[in-house]
């Protein structure tokens, strides 16, 4: 059984441990320097302005309280974790569920399309399921943009991925990133906020912070400290050293044995947050999700494909481990 591992480097613990003794040295714990380069950094991968937050939800509940849901509807996946329709709902708004295509997990935009001409949304909730992107993120952003519907991406799993050049966060008006512990880059807690919006930046950087100083939003607490951010940063920097050797090792260890894996459009990369496969295996992960939202709050909607996809798709253990694929490559030398 593989043991589960975050994804830090462990060669970067000297890096780490210097940054911390800069913000002890600094006397600034909160709001310094260290959350700066890490949204720096992190721009610098995104294309787009960043947001440190303390959690996805801090980051999700700004863009929808931004977009103004409250007392309105918006669209959201069942196939995701709880956290994506409850940030909409502690937003005020009301929620109604669209269904996912088979082979991605992702929203579907066929049925988005009628749930959005049936309950006129203010707006809706895009999820990147299991590292890639959306394979209808094209279709839907563009029905956004049509219909005056906010978008805001889920990129909770979403970390390092690409199509063609276009990043998380890019396709809508904001995304959201979850640095949770499981996630592939990780900092125990936090998130990230991304945007072309300035406004909405803005209003983000006010919200985790209470309103301050002005006041105009109603902010709470969901400020990322400086220990929190130097980690960030320290894994921004590895990041795509870390998703460049995911893919390398699904290429070459998963790929040939796992013929029903979940296969990715011409010009996608996935961060491969979760390897997934069609078929049942005996040393599965267990699932992405494997009860949708909508059966988890009692409700009756007929989603055909969430429910089938949350019976049909397993996952296969995939974590960055750099020092062991250095022994397995060594030994092939020998």
């Amino acid at each position: 059984m593989t043991k589960f591992a975050i994804g830090f480097d462990h060669r970067d613990r000297p890096r780490l441990f210097e940054l911390w003794t800069e913000v002890l040295d600094s006397e600034q714990w909160s709001e310094g320097a260290k959350l700066a380069a890490f949204e720096e950094r992190w721009a610098e991968w995104n294309k787009l302005p960043s947001v440190g937050l303390s959690s996805w939800a801090g980051g999700a509940l700004a863009a929808l309280e931004f977009a103004g849901v409250k007392g309105e509807t918006v669209l959201c996946p069942s196939n995701t974790f709880m956290a994506t329709p409850l940030a909409a709902i502690g937003a005020g708004a009301q929620v109604e569920f669209v269904d996912c295509r088979k082979d991605d997990l992702c929203m579907s935009f066929e049925d988005f399309e009628r749930k959005a001409e049936r309950h006129k949304p203010r707006a809706a909730i895009l999820v990147h399921v299991g590292g890639h992107l959306s394979f209808d993120s094209k279709e839907i952003a563009a029905y956004c943009r049509d219909h005056g519907i906010f978008l805001l991406e889920d990129c909770a799993h979403a970390h390092g991925a690409d199509w063609d050049g276009a990043r998380p966060g890019s396709f809508g008006d904001a995304g959201v990133f979850s640095l949770y512990a499981t996630k592939t880059i990780s900092t125990g807690e936090g998130g990230v906020l991304v945007s072309g919006n300035e406004e909405l930046v803005e209003y983000a950087r006010k919200f985790r912070n209470y309103g301050k100083f002005d006041h105009q939003v109603d902010g709470l607490n969901f400020r990322m400290n400086e220990f929190t951010a130097a980690l960030a940063l320290v894994q921004a920097e590895r990041m795509e050293e870390i998703v460049a050797w995911k893919n390398d090792y699904a290429r070459e260890h998963l790929d040939p044995v796992h013929p029903a894996h979940l296969a990715l459009p011409d010009g996608m990369t996935s961060g491969f947050y979760k390897y997934i496969v069609f078929e049942e295996i005996e040393k599965s992960t267990g699932k992405v999700y494997d009860q949708p939202c909508h059966r988890i709050m009692g409700r009756s909607d007929e989603l055909p494909n969430t429910d089938w996809v949350a019976e049909n798709h397993w996952c296969v253990p995939l974590y960055y481990r750099p020092e062991s694929r250095a022994a397995a490559l060594a030994g092939k030398e020998e």
